[in-house]
């Protein structure tokens, strides 16, 4: 894709996040899933790790090279004429400079990326190490004269035993990612709790990112609570896969 058109999708992308309120994202992992999606009507896509891996007989948290997983969402952004974002994990392990480097070659606008280093054990970045990162990946995308999209995710709910005793932590994370040039904070694992999802909300200036499901959610609840951003990580993917098992039992020996 020519450096134009991902600029100009870019663009369209944060124009999106400030007309609806909020963006649902439907989150795809191929060409068929985009398609679809684009077709429903939705001005812009993201691509999940965890259903790409899956759609390719790998495993989710990085189970796929930096390199295979931009060959797989190349075709993918080039289907569509909407702008597309990736969850990018933590990164593969690359310079934040190098990963947006390769986003744009894709043409992709947009990305995911959180603080569990599945490359190391899968030990959680610091709150400054996980903003450091965020910085570096706005200072590349300046650089390159392209406005991706960084959402910003943190997963300290989601390894919390008691995800309400880590409140003011994650808020202290995802106000250092704001500040950090994140346009958008995802804190994972709470789509299903109204009171962590109000705080978080009212902690910051800019979208909070939920987990949906597209089936059990109601997007009016999320935009009573002030989200500004939906995505469905893994849940369309697997609320479709139970569809198709229904679809074929009838038919199965």
């Amino acid at each position: 894709m020519d450096l134009h058109t991902t600029v100009e999708r870019a663009h369209r992308l944060k124009k999106l996040h400030a007309e609806y309120k909020p963006l649902v994202l439907p989150t795809v992992w191929d060409v068929w899933s985009a398609r679809t999606a684009a077709d429903a009507g939705f001005p812009a896509l993201t691509i999940g790790s965890h259903p790409l891996a899956d759609s390719r007989g790998a495993e989710d948290h990085e189970g796929q090279t930096f390199e295979e997983v931009l060959a797989a969402v190349r075709p993918i952004v080039a289907a569509v004429d909407i702008p597309v974002s990736v969850d990018l994990e933590a990164g593969y392990g690359q310079e934040p400079a190098d990963l947006i480097a390769g986003l744009i070659e894709v043409g992709g606008v947009g990305l995911n990326l959180e603080d569990t280093v599945h490359s190391d054990g899968g030990r959680v970045r610091g709150t400054q190490e996980h903003a450091t990162y965020i910085a570096g990946l706005r200072a590349a995308a300046d650089k390159a004269g392209v406005p991706v999209w960084v959402n910003g995710r943190t997963d300290l709910f989601l390894h919390a035993d008691d995800p309400a005793a880590v409140l003011d932590e994650a808020i202290e994370r995802l106000r250092a990612m704001e500040q950090a040039g994140a346009d958008s904070v995802y804190p994972v694992r709470i789509q299903d709790d109204d009171d962590l999802l109000t705080a978080v909300t009212g902690a910051v200036s800019i979208p909070v990112n939920s987990t949906a499901h597209p089936v059990k959610h109601d997007l009016d609840r999320f935009r009573r609570l002030g989200v500004g951003r939906i995505t469905y990580g893994p849940l369309l993917q697997l609320a479709l896969t139970d569809s198709m098992k229904d679809m074929l039992k009838p038919w199965a020996p």
